[in-house]
């Protein structure tokens, strides 16, 4: 049986190949949901320009294998930092839907200028990574659960944060910044939304395999080292007690759980899916 028959969720930051965006939009189809799936770039954020290219189809593969499940899709180009686009993606949901139950926010900002000690951190590199990490997250959370209050719909809210929204790590302030900032707004918006029965939750994985952490390939002259980044990769395998990273899928499974009745009583929380590398 497929728990999210007649739910309609909206996913932001889909246009990976390899990235959570993509695993959710697919595991909450299988369940029966129908889907807007969003990004602020057709095959989302290029995270190093050099990698060789995949020729990989980005958001209208995504839709494509959604409606492979059974479900129904529509893709929109979404910059979570604007509250007007926002509002169109969630009006042409409702349009064509007719409803909205679960929002993920799973848009984030790539690495980039961010990634330095902050002596030395740009006030614009701030300024991006807060903006679509933390003010992304309000503003489609602010306008979905508007949505939902107007239908009387006990819905879902979802935000990925991170094991860096619970432990801080050098060179990462900007990062661990946002993502602690969102644990703090998930327990805020819990509770002003418990009456209506609308939950919210956050999802903190650890390092994941995805495009994301490609920068980690990058060499000193600027080209793409993949043995370098399989080493990374390795080596953050290794700190994990369970002997891996966590996967795209098993935030799937998670984000699936937690938008399910099953999870009706859990809300305000911020849940570690990362083999045990956070324990509190």
């Amino acid at each position: 049986m497929k728990n999210l028959g007649g739910k309609v969720a909206m996913v932001t930051g889909c246009g990976g190949e390899h990235g959570v965006g993509r695993a959710i939009a697919r595991r909450l189809a299988a369940e029966g949901a129908d889907l807007a799936v969003t990004d602020v770039a057709p095959k989302g954020t290029v995270v190093v320009p050099t990698k060789p290219s995949s020729g990989w189809g980005g958001l209208e593969a995504v839709a494509a294998e959604v409606r492979a499940l059974g479900s129904r899709a529509l893709t929109a180009l979404l910059d979570v930092r604007s509250a007007s686009q926002i509002d169109e993606v969630i009006a042409r949901t409702l349009q064509e839907f007719g409803r909205l139950d679960i929002l993920v926010n799973n848009a984030a900002s790539p690495p980039g200028g961010d990634r330095v000690p902050v002596v030395q951190l740009p006030e614009e590199a701030w300024d991006i990574v807060l903006d679509v990490n933390l003010k992304g997250a309000y503003l489609c959370a602010k306008a979905a659960a508007n949505a939902m209050l107007r239908q009387q719909i006990r819905g879902r809210i979802i935000n990925i944060g991170s094991d860096n929204s619970k432990v801080g790590e050098p060179n990462l302030a900007a990062y661990c910044a946002s993502k602690f900032g969102l644990v703090g707004f998930t327990q805020s918006l819990a509770r002003e939304l418990a009456p209506a029965g609308i939950t919210v939750n956050t999802i903190c994985p650890g390092p994941m395999d995805t495009e994301r952490v490609d920068y980690v390939g990058r060499r000193k002259d600027g080209s793409y080292d993949q043995a370098q980044r399989a080493e990374r990769i390795r080596q953050w395998s290794a700190a994990v007690p369970l002997g891996r990273l966590a996967t795209p899928v098993d935030v799937a499974e998670m984000a699936a759980f937690l938008a399910s009745d099953a999870a009706g009583c859990i809300t305000g929380q911020a849940i570690n899916v990362s083999g045990g590398a956070v324990m509190h």
